[in-house]
């Protein structure tokens, strides 16, 4: 089992281990247990606990810090990286952005705000510790070992993160979520056909994927397959009926397409699933 042990995190963030420990029992990380009982946490944890950690010093009481901490979890993006997420937030309130924030100084409110890429860049030590560890002894490593240090390499070493995912497909080609977020790391780099390719092999495996489908949809977008791309994001929403970003794709690609009706439609579920948030 790997990931970042209550120490880790701890000297990361500049919390106490018993703080940690505390936000793991709450219930609202992901956090998993080693060989020997102890907290391991993924970088999405570090993410969560960050902003609890902001929340605090903007002094919101505890009972309002979880709550905000739970929604902070289910908006944060899936299949795509944490590292371009923007969170901030004025009193109990946070709001999650894929790109720069400006808040108006002039609210009165309390405030704080922070770039995920910032903590990557802290965590990027702790990542390449773990793939120089995991390559010692990688005789025993099965794909979902070698899938687990790509997820944890992400944040930090994406280069080292695809060469993770690559080593479990050559363990278990059919692995969906190894495959899926090699093309992901892939499309990133601007490698937009091979991402394409994992994509349409991650649904192969898993067809009702709706990340697979999405991410597809976005590949082919930019491949200039606009027809493909609303295929593929109509596949997201058969699979997954409240993906939102899915939605507001598909009602682009409608509108683009002369088909107002159905793009306005569709604009319409996206407006509702994000106020919905």
């Amino acid at each position: 089992m790997r990931g970042y042990t209550a120490r880790d995190v701890a000297k990361l963030l500049g919390l106490s281990v018993g703080r940690v420990r505390s936000y793991a029992r709450a219930g609202f990380l992901e956090a998993r247990r080693g060989r020997r009982g102890e907290y391991r946490f993924s970088f999405q944890d570090l993410v969560l606990l960050r902003t609890a950690k902001g929340l605090i010093a903007a002094r919101i009481p505890p009972r309002k810090v979880r709550s905000a901490l739970r929604k902070l979890k289910e908006q944060l993006p899936h299949g795509r990286p944490l590292t371009a997420v923007q969170i901030s937030a004025e009193g109990d309130r946070i709001v999650v952005r894929e790109g720069k924030t400006v808040w108006n100084p002039e609210s009165g409110q309390t405030q704080f705000d922070f770039d995920v890429g910032e903590l990557a860049r802290k965590v990027a030590p702790l990542a390449r510790r773990a793939a120089e560890e995991a390559r010692r002894t990688e005789e025993g490593m099965t794909a979902d070992d070698w899938h687990e240090l790509g997820c944890e390499l992400e944040a930090g070493e994406p280069v080292q993160a695809r060469d993770a995912y690559r080593r479990a497909l050559e363990i278990e080609p059919g692995h969906a979520d190894a495959r899926l977020n090699l093309g992901r790391l892939l499309h990133e780099a601007g490698q937009v056909n091979a991402a394409e390719a994992n994509y349409r092999m991650a649904l192969a495996v898993r067809p009702g994927d709706a990340t697979a489908a999405f991410n597809l949809g976005v590949s082919l977008e930019d491949l200039g397959r606009t027809a493909e791309a609303l295929t593929g994001y109509q596949t997201a929403i058969a699979n997954d009926p409240e993906f939102a970003d899915a939605y507001y794709n598909a009602a682009r690609l409608l509108e683009k397409a002369g088909n107002q009706e159905s793009a306005l439609r569709h604009l319409k579920i996206y407006r509702k699933l994000i106020k919905d948030r």
